[in-house]
């Protein structure tokens, strides 16, 4: 999924049960707006590095992966891969036009309970591109945790989010079009994934322009 602005859509995600009326209502205009996987070259190498360092064959999970672009560069690349989403509609459109891929509606908790999923080979990645900005901070660790309860030593994530650069806090809410959202201190976050049970391996940090009003973190992690 492409990368967003800091108020226009954004790919849909909450730690809420599976639904997300103001995506489902943008949905089409989400489509149209971001009718490709990415925005900036440097969004495609960091998918790069990721995907690189992840064994072909394996399964990844694209958490929050709205109309399926993304989800589907990583099946280019050899991967089996499982898009998750609470937005009925994203996943109306991500299934017309890639209908040969699995694509499932679920938040962003791992989706221990989904058939597809546990019949799928080992889960070898989990990319999360602007979804975890929706989850409530407080909510995040058992989010994290239940990725790590249900994976394996070496099992990789990458996440990208809006973040907060020389700031002594943790998160900051920020104004949102459809759904509440935070800004996390790239450091703050890494602590999460390392209590969680996933050591930071690289973090790269892309400066603000004229259509991405906040600094964007894509930090990889791996399963201890």
């Amino acid at each position: 999924m492409s990368g967003p602005t800091a108020a226009g859509p954004d790919p849909a995600f909450a730690a809420a049960p599976p639904g997300q009326p103001g995506y489902d209502e943008l949905a089409e205009l989400y489509d149209r707006t971001f009718p490709g996987p990415w925005q900036r070259p440097l969004d495609r190498h960091c998918l790069d590095a990721f995907a690189d360092a992840l064994p072909r064959g394996g399964t990844v999970l694209d958490v929050g992966c709205g109309t399926g672009h993304v989800t589907v560069e990583l099946a280019f690349r050899g991967f089996n891969t499982i898009g998750v989403d609470p937005s009925a509609k994203m996943l109306e459109i991500a299934r017309k036009r890639y209908p040969s891929q699995p694509w499932i509606e679920g938040d962003a908790r791992y989706p221990a309970d989904s058939e597809v999923v546990r019949s799928a080979a080992p889960v070898v990645g989990i990319l999360a591109r602007f979804s975890l900005i929706h989850v409530p901070p407080a909510e995040l660790p058992a989010v994290l945790e239940s990725w790590a309860r249900h994976t394996g030593t070496g099992c990789q994530v990458l996440v990208v989010f809006q973040c907060l650069l020389d700031s002594e806090q943790d998160t900051e809410e920020f104004a949102h079009a459809v759904a509440p959202a935070w800004r996390w201190n790239p450091s703050s976050l890494a602590r999460l994934l390392e209590a969680a049970g996933f050591s930071e391996r690289w973090r790269v940090i892309v400066c603000p322009d004229e259509e991405h009003p906040y600094p964007e973190c894509h930090l990889v992690a791996v399963r201890r």
